[in-house]
């Protein structure tokens, strides 16, 4: 029959500190004034121990949700000891925290008591190496065939499945020192002799115990997660793209943010590449949404895009081919992408434009200000009409010019504290001052992103691409 569930009783500080306490504790061993009105395996612990430097040791960081976190000064440590002890002779001394409160004592004879007692304040465990084995099915673990040799720390093996993120500490006797330093190869934070079990040395080994325990799952955490993200940068530096222009004169250059924090990719994706008639494309486009799927299923239609476009495609048919592939591609039916293609011809004079519910571009050229070209006739998003059209515009470049392609996470970031968004207004007159100062290339885009950033009063929510293409003939 699987043991009661002890509740927790808590002692006054006037109680005597002299007590003694005892694990595995049965109601017959003891006089009705010794047993608690709760439980018998539940005791409270008191004084005395001696801290290592005044005030106790530093504050432990904030670490993530499951680990044990540091205790409050009104919150004292909780033990868990794990003991087969029906004779009574092993004696827990009584023990105090750094900050003087009494550590808090539960007892458990095996380990399907010691589950239940072992709920998120718990914060060290004291496991007897003498608890005899096989433990319960209960715990996972299934008895092993007959003849099989028994593993001699199986039950510490199972405490550590059980209580991955909780320190552990293991009681042997002097005789047992090989396998107590085995149990700590295996696992055990440290241990202890039961001969020398005394409350200065116990508090000080629980409490270098349990930093220890938080120290390692936080040093694990951290190298975990710089190899996640180590893993991540090298994926999406991968994903993002490498312009074709060999043989262009036309001058390139990029700026990206994604949205998403510690992302170096986004729902935005752009592209450019020069097809063997002399004819330079590019491309910009924003999937709606800004988490990882919508990232993958905007690299997905870039790819797409690079080889349509190196296969012959253009304008309505190529759009048309990318709307089936999203299609195919997105997680649901509501995910669409907006996109804009340009085509420019091998002199650099002539361009053709298909806009699919994506923002116009902006052409500079000398002598004049910056102007968005024309966007009427401009074809609906992708994914949201079926054999839907988007006609193809032409327009006159010119022999000297600039052409910037942009997503709309440059133009809706606020203005200030009001609702009022930059808007595409806003971004032609911030582009006109930055192009009276002489800003060109890189240093245009990267101006332009930082202030769009400043006038939003912080990092910009949606991500942002912008791509400029410029010419300068002679």
């Amino acid at each position: 029959m699987p043991a009661p569930v002890p509740r927790q009783r808590e002692t006054p500080v006037s109680e005597s500190a002299q007590a003694v306490l005892q694990t595995a504790e049965h109601p017959a061993a003891h006089p009705p004034a010794q047993q608690t009105a709760a439980h018998p395996s539940e005791h409270p612990a008191a004084p005395p121990v001696v801290t290592d430097r005044p005030g106790g040791p530093p504050p432990a960081p904030a670490l993530p949700r499951g680990i044990p976190q540091p205790t409050a000064h009104a919150t004292p440590l909780t033990l868990l000891v794990i003991a087969d002890d029906p004779a009574g002779d092993l004696t827990v001394p009584e023990i105090l925290d750094a900050d003087g409160h009494r550590i808090r004592l539960r007892t458990a004879r095996n380990l399907t008591e010691a589950a239940r007692l072992l709920t998120p304040d718990v914060h060290c465990i004291l496991l007897d190496l003498s608890l005899p084995y096989p433990a319960p099915r209960t715990t996972g673990s299934a008895t092993p065939p007959a003849g099989t040799p028994l593993d001699q720390l199986a039950t510490l093996r199972q405490v550590l499945r059980l209580a991955p993120r909780h320190a552990v500490l293991v009681l042997a006797c002097e005789a047992d020192a090989e396998r107590a330093a085995e149990a700590v190869r295996v696992g055990a934070q440290d241990f202890l002799f039961r001969d020398e079990l005394d409350g200065r040395l116990l508090s000080r080994t629980i409490r270098y115990a349990v930093e220890r325990k938080r120290a390692d799952i936080a040093q694990y955490k951290l190298a975990e997660s710089k190899l996640r993200a180590q893993e991540n940068a090298r994926l999406e530096r991968g994903l993002l793209p490498t312009p074709l222009l060999e043989g262009s004169d036309l001058r390139f250059a990029a700026r990206y943010r994604p949205g998403r924090s510690r992302a170096l990719l986004g729902g935005d994706f752009y592209d450019t590449v020069r097809t063997p008639d002399g004819t330079v494309h590019a491309m910009i486009g924003d999937v709606c949404g800004h988490g990882p799927d919508e990232a993958a299923l905007g690299v997905e239609l870039r790819i797409a895009w690079r080889a349509l476009t190196l296969a012959g495609l253009c304008g309505d048919d190529l759009l048309a081919t990318l709307q089936e592939v999203l299609e195919v591609e997105r997680p649901c039916e509501e995910i669409f992408a907006t996109l804009c293609t340009v085509d420019i011809s091998p002199d650099g004079r002539r361009a053709g434009l298909c806009l699919a519910g994506h923002p116009a571009p902006l052409i500079s050229r000398p002598g004049g200000p910056a102007r968005l070209l024309p966007y009427e006739n401009s074809g609906p998003a992708l994914g949201l009409l079926p054999r839907a059209r988007w006609p193809r515009r032409q327009v006159e470049l010119g022999g000297t010019w600039s052409l910037m392609l942009y997503t709309d996470g440059l133009i809706e970031g606020r203005i200030g504290e009001g609702k009022e968004r930059l808007g595409q207004d806003g971004m032609v007159e911030m582009i006109n001052r930055h192009l009276d100062r002489g800003l060109s290339g890189e240093s245009l885009l990267e101006a332009s992103v930082t202030e769009a950033r400043r006038l939003n009063g912080g990092e910009l929510t949606d991500d942002v691409a912008v791509v400029l293409l410029s010419r300068a003939e002679g």
